[in-house]
């Protein structure tokens, strides 16, 4: 029999893994304000059942229509940097969420800076050993909006 120690040394670990994950996730969102791409596709699992609802009001299902609107979200060259705040892991033994704030800085199609703030939940699967984002939610951004959609 497992003792208690031994399971909250085991939970914190896992706990410690989604966190690690969830961080990656913003690196590769600051990576894909830059251009780059990769990154971003690396942290999102593949599957045919990830879903995403993004600033811009989009509802997308399927590794194949969010990976391509991560290409042109890299191909926007946003600019700027978000990093997560008031973050909370929730985590299971194959599935966590983190719920979060993106604050940050974006770059608008001018050149111009402007902030953005809006709440983020990214649910994440383990798979093959490592954590994958498999659904990314945050509320809309009329900031993000008005910059980049005609």
């Amino acid at each position: 029999m497992e003792s208690n120690a031994t399971s909250i040394d085991k939970q914190t670990n896992v706990e410690k893994g989604l966190q690690e994950a969830n961080d990656s996730l913003y690196a590769a969102l600051n990576d894909m304000f830059n251009g780059e791409f990769e990154s971003i596709n690396k942290v999102w699992s593949h599957s045919d059942k990830v879903t995403y609802m993004g600033p811009f009001g989009e509802r997308l299902t399927g590794w194949d229509a969010v990976g391509e609107a991560f290409k042109e979200y890299a191909a926007m060259k946003m600019g700027g940097k978000i990093s997560p705040k008031d973050t909370h892991i929730f985590a299971g033994t194959d599935m966590g969420y983190a719920i979060c704030v993106e604050e940050g800085i974006n770059v608008n199609k001018e050149g111009l800076p402007f902030t953005v703030s809006h709440r983020a939940t990214n649910v994440f699967h383990f798979e093959n050993g490592q954590w994958k984002l498999v659904h990314h939610q945050t509320d809309m951004s009329s900031q993000l909006v008005k910059s980049f959609k005609p």
